[in-house]
């Protein structure tokens, strides 16, 4: 959790709050269950790698970084808050791609609240091992690691002098995104790919993505599968599609348009 008079800013007062609450509901948490082959994470629940093995690293700041157009929206913020919400916290590399760029490209003043979700934490041990594959991450992997206990307890911990805020709730996705009412200005959709896990890409888990978005919020996901972009138009978010990361042939990306797909506008 945050120090005592340190520095918070209102979202991400708003997340902490909505995250003390959400990992109530949930304070066994299961951890994932791995095995290491040829030095990559896999997990044996779903039967999928953690993250690409042509290089997991770029694949993100592709897919989730360049999908929302972090960059330049940073370097342009007119505010002093930015939220994202991510659908699986995995090994944690997107958001230490994000918290890289975050430091690297917004404002000084400026405040990030990460919120993922996360159904079998990684231990630090794997975590750790994994990550020592992304030795360009080191400034900002260490700090995490070092708290990285903490946030299994807590679900909360604060990174980089306040300047970013990161909070995980453990559980189902979708359960979890029910219990907080953080808008968000940005999606990392994550996880394991719905053919692996097919429980998590439905239709409840877009409805929770629309309830937690504003008009305009962004989001990106490694997928083109169709079942998503239809569930995410039907829950009022415009999907398209560019050229996916290495061996992916296409991937979504777009915003909330407060419009669901088929509905009729009157007045």
């Amino acid at each position: 959790m945050v120090p005592s008079g340190s520095f918070l800013a209102p979202s991400a007062l708003a997340a902490s709050t909505d995250l003390q609450h959400a990992n109530m509901q949930d304070t066994i948490k299961t951890k994932a269950n791995l095995e290491w082959r040829n030095g990559m994470p896999y997990s044996t629940a779903f039967g999928d790698v953690y993250f690409s093995s042509d290089n997991g690293q770029l694949e993100t700041e592709y897919v989730f970084l360049q999908g929302n157009d972090l960059q330049s929206r940073w370097q342009a913020l007119d505010g002093s808050t930015f939220t994202i919400i991510e659908t699986g916290f995995g090994t944690g590399l997107n958001f230490l791609c994000a918290a890289s760029l975050w430091l690297h490209s917004a404002p000084a003043d400026a405040h990030l609240t990460f919120i993922s979700v996360e159904k079998y934490p990684l231990t630090l041990q794997d975590m750790t091992l994994a990550l020592q594959h992304w030795p360009a991450l080191k400034p900002v992997a260490e700090p995490l690691l070092s708290q990285y206990e903490s946030l299994l307890n807590t679900g909360s911990i604060s990174l980089f002098n306040n300047r970013i805020q990161l909070d995980v709730l453990f559980g189902d996705a979708t359960a979890c995104l029910s219990t907080i009412h953080t808008k968000t200005d940005a999606w990392f959709l994550d996880g394991f790919a719905p053919s692996k896990n097919p429980e998590m890409w439905q239709a409840a888990l877009f409805a929770q993505m629309a309830r937690l978005s504003h008009l305009g919020s962004s989001f990106a996901t490694f997928t083109s599968a169709g079942t998503v972009r239809r569930g995410l138009t039907a829950a009022g978010f415009a999907a398209g599609k560019r050229t996916g990361f290495g061996k992916k042939r296409e991937m979504l990306h777009g915003h909330y348009t407060g419009t669901p797909a088929g509905a009729t506008l009157h007045g």
